[in-house]
């Protein structure tokens, strides 16, 4: 698979501009935090000669609508942000996804239990003592399809059965050796610099789902590679995911890009703006009198 990110060698090499995208979700509205992020992307590509991409990132269907998609494009162009044509809709690329899950192969397992069943699980063994999480405050997996016969796996995805597919932990880090990014930014920890990633941090991620057959991780990963993304400029709420990210790329033999994780705005009660929390959208904002330049002073991009 990888050979469909690499490019012909040649006597005289030059050099390419860097790519800088924006990627939302159309599952709600653009808020102060979404400003942020796109603005110190769009500003550094200007500043340094490069690219600025959008991509929509719209692979759940259950959430994300064509309005809030339509909504992304007016707010962003009301904020005086120019993007290339044309943009990717992640949505459109579903094979894409599906050949980077065939190249993981035998990485992957299929894990049949349904949330439900998760959550019972984990429950037992908190029960039991502490149970470890993600960095996202998520259980750990806590099944044994890792350990399903071949042939009993088989047998179930025959009749059926809807399953997820999780990335062996293990055995993709014994394959990928020690991993580490580039951090222009700084973590939440102040983490700057050579950052060492902590892949295993997440346990066996989820890849791909029968209803949603890739994941936000996978999709990102592949989507930066073929788009030629050189910085990724995004909150400080996903510095280690690029642990994980890091691993994808190592696994699937994709470039990597510089990382800069930015500060996150924050509503009165010191959490991070959120489409689930209402918090004021760019379209209440504009509404009500404020200017693009109103704007940039809430989120200290004066």
């Amino acid at each position: 698979m990888h050979k469909r990110w690499t490019h012909g060698s040649s006597p005289r090499v030059r050099k390419m501009p860097p790519v800088f995208r924006f990627a939302p979700s159309p599952n709600g509205y653009l808020h102060l935090g979404h400003a942020l992020s796109a603005l110190l992307n769009f500003q550094m590509a200007r500043a340094s000669g490069g690219r600025f991409l959008l991509r929509i990132e719209d692979i759940d269907a259950t959430r994300c609508r064509p309005e809030y998609e339509s909504a992304i494009y007016e707010d962003l162009a009301w904020l005086g942000i120019a993007w290339e044509q044309p943009v990717r809709r992640q949505s459109e690329h579903f094979d894409v996804y599906a050949q980077a899950l065939r190249t993981l192969g035998s990485l992957l397992y299929p894990s049949f239990e349904s949330r439900g069943e998760i959550a019972r699980l984990v429950a037992e063994r908190e029960g039991q003592g502490s149970w470890p999480r993600d960095p996202d405050g998520a259980p750990l997996y806590p099944g044994m399809a890792r350990s399903l016969p071949e042939a009993e796996r088989a047998k179930r995805i025959a009749s059926g059965e809807p399953y997820a597919l999780r990335l062996d932990m293990g055995r993709a880090l014994a394959q990928a050796g020690p991993l580490a990014w580039h951090e222009t930014g700084a973590g939440p920890g102040g983490e700057t610099g050579t950052v060492v990633a902590r892949p295993e941090a997440w346990g066996d991620a989820v890849l791909a789902r029968k209803d949603i057959p890739t994941s936000y991780h996978l999709a990102v990963v592949v989507d930066d590679a073929l788009q030629g993304v050189t910085h990724v400029v995004r909150g400080r709420d996903l510095f280690w995911s690029t642990s994980l990210h890091r691993l994808l790329q190592t696994l699937l033999a994709l470039p990597e890009p510089v990382y800069l994780h930015h500060r996150l705005i924050l509503d009165s009660a010191g959490r991070k703006l959120s489409k689930s929390t209402r918090a004021t959208a760019l379209r209440d904002l504009r509404e009500s009198g404020q200017k693009p330049s109103d704007i940039k002073r809430l989120i200290g991009l004066d």
